[in-house]
């Protein structure tokens, strides 16, 4: 189940590691739409309003979660590195205790401020009632959704990837099949859908247990380990809060282009909404990278191995920036295509290959300081991560979309250049940042283990 990432082929282990997270990820994105599709063969307008909002506002949860655990991945991966089992042993002990602390609060915290949130995200009065009982399921089950992103980043911590592919592929199966059932068959519209996902999430942590208890984790996890502990808790945290809120920003940042585009009328709006699911999984591959690049380079950065988790940087923008080459070029010349897979209005396919053709860029500069993000992550200094960010986003990205939209209302091309534009400002910081920092990120020679 452990796995030392610090031997081997850098570009083969990155290759190995890598893949069992991006279909993760797919899988994970795939269910997501499976709610809705299914929503919507059984239900009319106001579940499928209900299930998509709600499901956008457990998004942005799962997000904060999974960036906040990020801090887990790499204070485990560091110790692993350093063959300090002790050290790995307490810092999981301290990330279950920590978490499930975090679960509990946010739970009673989101079902208070239920109605708050709704009011919030301007629910239409025929779907508020929906989106109230889909958000109360989820909500309620937001300790059973925590523990499995944990239970994944744990063992991404170790080194092993496949495992959590395994969990999320039981989750998928079994919540395709209960949506069918409790949405079709019983008639539980938006309902049916929160329980699904509820139900499924829970059912794939009793499997990652179960898998716990027969494979067991390589180290040794006590209980005083689930102790608080001044250090491993501050080196999760000083790693994850600002991966959470940078995060949690992005989504944020996202919402106000959808607000704008909204304000451009229904044809836009729906043109936006569809290249939005587009480019999300188009940025599965450079999200994977970066979650791997951390893993891998901080496994390496424990065990002295800086220069390997250099190259494993290199590999990674290689990789992310060769795909996002591809996907631009596809894009160029098969946009309207793609967009006729998701509708037949034809003003809505004109529109949205414009903004499609401009924002695909994005997949080509974001791939660069995606692979820096989880690099820099990887040596603790996630705060770097999240300033070029906040830089980009407050600076580019949404200001970009606005003015754009403002001075460009017969076309969509220049809005969509909003995203690279801010990427790009974002990429440029983290190459200067690399190259002011080289000797912290690349000791002197006598001082590390030299990596192929």
């Amino acid at each position: 189940m452990q796995k030392d990432l610090t031997k081997g082929s850098v570009f083969r282990v990155l290759i190995q590691f890598s893949l069992p997270y991006l279909l993760s990820c797919f899988l994970q994105t795939f269910y997501g739409l499976a709610d809705l599709f299914i929503t919507g063969q059984f239900n009319g307008a106001d579940a499928i309003s209900a299930v998509s909002v709600g499901s956008q506002i457990m998004h942005m949860l799962t997000v904060i979660i999974v960036g906040l655990a990020m801090g887990s991945t790499v204070t485990i991966s560091h110790h692993i590195g350093e063959r300090d089992m002790k050290k790995a042993g307490r810092a999981v002990g301290n990330t279950v205790s920590l978490f499930l602390t975090f679960a509990v609060i946010l739970t009673i915290g989101l079902l208070l401020g239920v109605e708050g949130i709704l009011k919030c995200v301007s629910i239409p009065p025929e779907a508020y009632a929906q989106t109230r009982t889909y958000l109360i399921i989820c909500f309620a089950g937001i300790p059973f959704i925590t523990a499995y992103n944990i239970i994944s980043c744990i063992f991404r911590g170790m080194g092993d990837s496949r495992s959590p592919l395994y969990f999320v592929a039981a989750a998928c199966v079994m919540n395709v099949v209960l949506d069918f059932l409790l949405i079709g068959c019983f008639s539980m519209g938006a309902a049916g859908a929160a329980f699904g996902t509820v139900i499924s999430q829970t059912a794939s942590v009793v499997i990652a247990l179960a898998a716990i208890r027969k494979k067991r984790l390589g180290l040794s996890v006590k209980k005083e380990d689930f102790r608080p502990d001044k250090k491993s808790l501050g080196n999760i945290l000083r790693i994850g809060i600002p991966i959470a809120f940078q995060d949690g920003l992005i989504q944020v940042s996202f919402m106000i282009i959808t607000i704008i585009a909204n304000r451009r009328g229904v044809t836009a709006a729906a043109s936006v909404g569809i290249v939005e699911k587009i480019i999300s999984f188009f940025f599965l591959v450079p999200s994977a990278m970066l979650s791997s690049i951390s893993s891998i380079t901080a496994q390496n950065v424990g065990a002295r191995r800086y220069r390997r988790g250099a190259k494993t940087l290199q590999y990674g923008v290689t990789i992310a920036v060769s795909f996002g080459v591809l996907m631009t070029n596809l894009c160029q010349f098969l946009a309207p295509q793609i967009l006729g897979l998701f509708t037949e209005d034809a003003m809505v396919v004109e529109m949205g290959s414009q903004y499609l053709r401009a924002y695909v860029l994005d997949c080509i500069v974001a791939g660069v300081h995606f692979c820096f993000s989880g690099y820099f992550c990887a040596y603790g200094y996630s705060g770097i991560s999240f300033l070029q960010n906040v830089v980009s986003i407050v600076l580019l990205r949404v200001p970009g979309a606005y003015l754009a939209s403002e001075y460009y209302p017969d076309t969509l091309y220049p809005m969509g250049l909003a995203a690279p534009a801010g990427s790009l400002l974002s990429a440029i910081i983290c190459i200067i940042v690399f190259v002011m920092w080289r000797k912290k990120f690349l000791p002197p020679q006598g001082q590390q283990e030299n990596g192929r």
